[in-house]
This record gives structure tokens, sequence and C-alpha cells, in this order.
């Protein structure tokens, strides 16, 4: 009877130990374990499209994640989309005419910010904006210019 009871208590911690496991995999995936708002500098770019890219989106260079998305806001001024980034303490050497792309990642196109650094002397600090960006493809914008083209050299073929 007690061993009974004692393999039960053992199966019981066994499975939340797995529940845990399990929730700590999931957050990690999830990007929601970074914390929002912590160490770091902060850099602004504008952009016409953000596409899909999201809060918590890594940003990056040579494909080392540097920082993360930290807000996205519409500017009625200029009507652009203002993308916050939270970039690690370790990279402040990143030139002022650093350029951001909005890029897709993978097949299921998850979107992310690609910096490309270029040459200048100076460098960005905490507040700055990036001058040079490139919005996001747009799949369905794109598919329409091809439509169209098609169709206007169609009736020559």
């Amino acid at each position: 009877m007690a061993r009974s009871h004692l393999v039960e208590v053992l199966v019981g911690v066994f499975m939340a130990l797995g529940f845990v496991a399990l929730f700590f995999l999931a957050m990690r995936v999830s990007n929601l374990s970074a914390a929002a708002g912590g160490e770091g500098y902060l850099l602004s770019a504008r952009f016409d499209n953000v596409g899909s890219l999201k809060v918590r989106s890594p940003v990056s260079i040579a494909g080392v994640r540097i920082g993360r998305v930290e807000s996205i806001r519409f500017d009625q001024e200029t009507y652009q989309a203002v993308v916050g980034m939270r970039i690690d303490p370790q990279f402040d050497r990143l030139p002022t005419d650093t350029f951001a792309n909005i890029y897709t990642a993978g097949l299921l196109g998850e979107q992310y910010i690609g910096l490309d650094p270029g040459g200048d002397v100076d460098y960005l600090g905490d507040g700055d904006q990036v001058e040079f960006t490139q919005s996001a493809l747009v799949l369905e914008k794109m598919i329409s210019q091809l439509l169209f083209s098609m169709a206007e050299g169609g009736g020559d073929r």
C-alpha cells in the first residue's frame, strides 16, 4: 500500500515537471520570455509598409539577433509606420548610415528587421533614428504587378 502511494507521488512529480518544461519551451518558442523594455538602447525607423511585422520580432545583423522590435505605431503626420527597436547594449557601434530592411524568414512568413551597417565613423545612440529603410514586400502587390505586366504583353505573343 505504501509502495503504491510512493509510485503515485513520483508519477505526479514527474508529470508536474513535464508541464513546467513544456511551459518554458512554449515561452521560449513564442519569444514571450524576453522582457520588453529591458536593457539596451532604443532606435527608431520609419517604413511605408511593415507588412506583418510584430512587436518582439527579431532585429538582426548578418543573421545574428542583436535586439527586438519594441513598438510599432502609425504617424498621422507622415502616414508612415514608426518602429521602435531595442538593441542589446553590447552592439553599440552601429554607423549612422545603417540601412534597415524588413525581411521574411521561413515558409511561415515570420518577418524581422535586418540591419545592414554602413561605413560612417559616427554611431547611432539611444533615441536616434535609422534614416535609410526599405519596407516589407507585399506578396499580393507583387502578384498583381506580374499579372498586369503579363496582361499587357499577352496580346503580342
